[in-house]
């Protein structure tokens, strides 16, 4: 039986389009981590604010591209078919993670073997990087997710096996790319709740965040596109 590296590579995908306004911090919150195994890249969508003068003070410190793409899911699907990680993530470029996150997801996945996703607790934070609250984080349950999207996206860690089984972000959605991908994914492998704080993610007016919060899911996202994909009968894990 094949060994388990004791720092396994974790890759981190940032998708980026003009938020150079955040995109320092979110950079600067995966480099200061304290995992010594990490493959960060960004891939920009052809940003033309101060995005790529951002990107090029980084000389070597991770890979990066800015070219036309076609939209955040692509973007992100992009970065994971060139990673190198036995672990995969990906943070947006005006999320941050907190100090020691790579860590303790690597530990708490090596801890439960079982688990072919771990995501943990994550914060609001507003565009001054104050906290609005706690997001409404809850330990994994398939019922309940039908309801609401209690999985805070940053803080999720997925084992590569896992999507190379279920697949990448579905293009097509615009929004709730990452709620199809837990129903995809929660189908065949079990998530694991890991209750420490992990990232925060920004909440202000024009996020994707914001805007799912005025809509109930699944009716956001259709609930025949759910039916028609099998989302339904995921097992319960």
């Amino acid at each position: 039986m094949k060994k388990e590296p004791a720092y396994p590579l974790v890759t981190v995908v940032t998708p980026s389009f003009n938020q150079g306004r955040f995109i320092r911090e979110t950079i600067e919150s995966v480099l200061a981590q304290n995992y010594p195994s990490i493959e960060y890249l960004v891939i920009d969508g052809g940003s033309t604010d101060e995005t790529l003068g951002i990107l090029k003070k980084y000389p070597g410190r991770f890979y990066w591209v800015s070219e036309k793409d076609k939209g955040q899911a692509n973007a992100i699907n992009k970065g994971w078919s060139r990673a190198r990680g036995e672990i995969l993530a990906w943070l947006n470029s005006d999320d941050v993670y907190l100090p020691g996150a790579i860590s303790k997801a690597v530990a708490f996945l090596q801890d439960h073997p079982e688990v072919g996703t771990g995501y943990g607790e994550g914060y609001h934070i507003d565009e001054e990087d104050q906290v609005i609250e706690r997001y409404p984080t809850e330990p994994f349950d398939r019922e309940r997710l039908k309801e609401t999207c209690f999985i805070c996206q940053p803080t999720v860690f997925i084992r590569r096996k896992v999507l190379e089984e279920v697949g990448f972000l579905d293009e097509s959605l615009r929004y709730c790319m990452d709620y199809d991908l837990w129903f995809r994914m929660a189908r065949k492998f079990k998530f694991g709740y890991l209750p420490e704080y992990l990232a925060c993610t920004r909440f202000y007016k024009g996020t994707n965040t914001l805007i799912m919060d005025r809509y109930p899911l699944p009716g956001f996202l259709g609930t025949p596109m759910l039916f028609w994909k099998g989302i339904w009968t995921a097992p319960n894990h």
